[in-house]
């Protein structure tokens, strides 16, 4: 099968027109012809198979909303080829919207004045879903969501939550192949971003459904993502396993001790200590040089524990290093 989604050499570029300080340079930038470009996406290649569930993640003005503007059909490439199952989705916009489902955490599609289910009853006549196939998934997505008590509710007096999960539904309703999510879970509280992360977990593993997650809240793509692709500065700097860039740069882990009776200096061979306060013995050590479980062993052989754990390095604070220090083919310290 060929991917469902390919780029090749994507690039985009937005030209505006050179302004200059004051009225003077006001007026003029009404007569001037110069501009200056603007790369938001540079060289953009990458494949999707059917079924994926990736994480589309970068710093803000990244180039992850221009993308998937293309993706869309929304924007036009400067240059470069894009194919979203088998269309170019700026040829065929029509084509291309009937087999994508997108949600935006900051836009909403449903009607504000209109009570949720007519807002689903829109969408059904917009994208002429059959009525057996309507029914049957806003039943399947009522009970999923947990909609029923608000569905006759007008959107306008939803709460954040329950709109984030009329947009969730708005968007399954004709059974798209793809779906794109930038920041669905935004703002949402724990319970409400569990019942989403459990949603989109549901229509990719049960439906086959391909879909791209864009979002700052990088729990979102550990809980849900084994590959990423990082994209910085409109240029794809990584694209592989979320385990990959784990091994690679969570070269350092943190074993906490917990001692019976404080110690001024618990010192562990091959392990830095990072804070003593009481008791609680905060240790960084490179696990390419020594295991845990030696560690472990001499800390007992030496003092008397009453807790032990050891503290894996989270993917925020690796992405958030390669932002800083950029992307290494090889590892390196922490």
């Amino acid at each position: 099968m060929p991917p469902i989604i390919r780029t090749h050499d994507l690039r985009k570029t937005f030209r505006t027109p050179k302004r200059r300080p004051g009225v003077g340079g006001a007026l003029l930038t009404l007569f001037s012809r110069e501009y200056e470009d603007k790369v938001a996406v540079r060289d953009v290649t990458m494949e999707l198979e059917a079924g994926e569930l990736v994480g589309y993640i970068g710093p803000n003005g990244a180039g992850k909303s221009t993308t998937i503007k293309m993706l869309t059909g929304i924007l036009v490439p400067t240059s470069g080829t894009i194919e979203v199952s088998g269309l170019v989705p700026y040829e065929r916009r029509n084509e291309n919207a009937r087999n994508i489902g997108v949600v935006f955490g900051q836009r909403s599609q449903l009607y504000w004045d209109l009570p949720l289910i007519e807002s689903f009853e829109l969408l059904r006549a917009i994208y002429s879903i059959p009525r057996d196939r309507y029914e049957r998934n806003v039943r399947r997505f009522k009970e999923m969501l947990e909609m029923e008590p608000f569905l006759r509710t007008p959107v306008r007096q939803l709460s954040l939550g329950q709109r984030m999960r009329g947009d969730f539904a708005a968007a399954m309703l004709h059974d798209p192949r793809i779906v794109y999510l930038d920041e669905p879970t935004i703002g949402l509280d724990v319970v409400a971003k569990e019942a989403i992360r459990e949603f989109v977990r549901h229509i990719n593993q049960d439906h086959g459904t391909t879909i791209i997650l864009t979002t700052h809240d990088l729990a979102d793509v550990e809980r849900l993502c084994r590959r990423i692709i990082l994209i910085d500065k409109g240029t794809i700097i990584y694209d592989g396993g979320v385990e990959h860039i784990k091994e690679q740069y969570g070269t350092h882990r943190t074993l906490i001790l917990t001692l019976t009776e404080p110690h001024p200096n618990p010192v562990l061979e091959g392990a830095e200590i990072e804070s003593n306060d009481r008791g609680l013995v905060r240790y960084r050590f490179d696990r390419r040089r020594v295991r845990a479980d030696q560690l472990i062993r001499e800390a007992t052989q030496r003092y008397e524990l009453r807790d032990v754990s050891i503290e894996e390095p989270d993917l925020e604070s690796i992405i958030r290093r390669i932002y800083v220090e950029g992307y290494e083919q090889e590892p390196v310290n922490t």
